[in-house]
């Protein structure tokens, strides 16, 4: 290895990155280490100066830090889409999300629901506003702890219905992936990748983004419950 780019990023993208990783050390040389935490507490890190090479969060968190000076103007790349995904746990009755009015039914029937610290978690609950239920659902909602997986909180019985993006329900054990939002009230975010101004690798970083930005991750990005950007 000559040498090691550094990174961080959100929750969402972690099975991903720590693939595409794999696959760049195999044709570069580089060692590549990406952390995954809360998306709130990797933004927070990149704003505080620690550093990293890279960072890939939402899009709209990643355009905060470029404004800060944080990441390089003209570094962003745009990696994929992820949509957010329904959970029961597994053996549950799977809920109906063929239409707007059976998604909002089951959220009514539900006895608890949980949600990410993420951009998810906040679009689900401007749906929740726009549906007029906030208030019904008070008492209701809980919003997993940063770091960890909705579908953790399903699979341990601490919350009946969960959202989050697909790409972190996938691969759990213990709950039924119903499937995604339908159509009219699909929750999309695009994750995006920068190097940072504390970069000691920019060079290589922007290799490394080049390639996970190209056509031929597209598998591996569908194979993890996302779309290529």
């Amino acid at each position: 290895m000559a040498s090691r780019i550094t990174g961080i990023s959100s929750m969402a993208t972690r099975a991903l990155l720590a693939e595409l990783a794999r696959a760049y050390e195999q044709r570069s040389g580089w060692a590549v280490a990406i952390e995954s935490v809360g998306g709130v507490d990797a933004a927070r890190r990149v704003q505080d100066g620690e550093a990293f090479d890279v960072v890939v969060l939402a899009s709209d968190a990643l355009a905060k830090l470029v404004d800060a000076g944080r990441v390089m103007a003209g570094s962003v790349v745009d990696l994929v889409h992820s949509g957010v995904a329904v959970a029961v746990k597994a053996g549950a009755p799977r809920p109906d999300l063929s239409s707007e009015a059976s998604v909002k039914a089951a959220v009514l029937a539900a006895r608890s629901i949980g949600y990410s610290t993420g951009p998810s978690g906040t679009a689900l609950l401007k749906l929740f506003e726009r549906w007029g239920i906030a208030a019904q659902l008070e008492g209701r909602l809980v919003q997993a702890r940063a770091g960890v997986p909705v579908g953790a909180l399903v699979a341990g019985g601490e919350v009946e219905l969960g959202f989050q993006q697909r790409s972190e329900l996938i691969h759990l054990q213990g709950i039924t992936l119903v499937g995604d939002l339908p159509e009219a009230i699909r929750i999309d975010t695009i994750f995006s990748a920068g190097i940072c101004t504390a970069a000691t690798q920019s060079a290589a970083a922007r290799a490394l983004l080049a390639f996970m930005a190209s056509p031929e991750t597209a598998e591996a990005k569908r194979a993890q419950g996302m779309e290529p950007a």
